[in-house]
């Protein structure tokens, strides 16, 4: 693990930590339902946020594992680094975090998170982790002109959902257009409106159990789906299972060699750090 191992994480407070993943998280932006922080430091200076909080809408995820309370699980909404830290960090960093949370929130049984294709990955360093892949879903996204919307602190890019749900005049215009028997047209017809393109990709759930004696309530994947999909993507690239094998592509993706990943990918193994 080399450097990674030196690194120190500490909850934080959430202006700091707000401040580094606006600057660093590929969306810049934050979640509001963050509610705890971790702050990722080595060489005496903060060089990543894990940023933790309730899901969106809490009611459609809770019952993916069992037993667990309304107040039993998190979702590690942010996940930010910049480009000091050394390879593994990341699988570091939660690890550290999840004993944190093991120790000083015994009641947190489980933790969720979203991997997006489209614009990170489809969760190398969740399955590094010890993570199960439990679900996926088309996540395309529209490349909008800047004239239209700047997101992503001014990139140009919005998931159809967040399109949808924008109030002014203009999209509630297109909403009311959009509805055809009651179904919203596809992807292509809002570029095509904005004359601009669809970027495809696909998003993925994982999940990760604290309490072993937890079970999880849907099918656990295995990870070659993925590439049955012909969903591997990698900072928006997309990556196929034999590319993954490739040396120089492994040591830039910061996965362990292809000789011991599968094992470290196991979501039957201990986390791994």
């Amino acid at each position: 693990m080399g450097r990674a191992k030196d690194i120190i994480v500490k909850v934080i407070p959430a202006k700091i930590a707000n401040e580094f993943v606006k600057k660093h998280h590929y969306s810049g932006k934050v979640v509001n339902n963050s509610t705890l922080h971790f702050g990722c430091f080595l060489d005496g200076n903060m060089h990543g946020v894990l940023s933790y909080g309730c899901p969106l809408d809490k009611s459609k995820v809770i019952h993916l594992v069992q037993p667990c309370l309304w107040n039993e699980m998190l979702e590690l909404n942010r996940m930010a680094f910049d480009e000091y830290l050394p390879k593994y960090s990341e699988s570091r960093c939660i690890s550290v975090s999840m004993m944190l949370l093991r120790k000083n929130a015994p009641h947190i049984k489980w933790v969720l998170s979203y991997s997006d294709a489209t614009h990170c990955g489809d969760g190398t360093i969740y399955r590094a982790s010890g993570f199960s892949l439990t679900g996926y879903s088309n996540a395309s996204m529209i490349e909008l002109p800047e004239k239209y919307w700047k997101y992503n602190g001014g990139g140009k890019y919005a998931h159809r959902m967040t399109l949808q749900a924008k109030s002014n005049v203009m999209y509630k215009v297109m909403q009311q257009e959009l509805k055809l028997n009651g179904a919203y047209k596809q992807m292509s017809w809002y570029a095509e409106q904005l004359g601009t393109k669809v970027i495809e990709g696909f998003q993925f759930r994982y999940i990760y159990l604290i309490d072993k004696s937890c079970k999880i309530t849907v099918p656990i994947l295995p990870f070659s789906k993925i590439d049955e999909l012909g969903a591997g993507m990698y900072k928006g690239e997309k990556i196929t299972q034999a590319e993954r094998h490739i040396p120089a592509i492994v040591a830039h993706l910061g996965e362990q060699p292809a000789s011991s990943r599968e094992g470290a990918f196991d979501a039957t193994v201990s986390l791994k750090v």
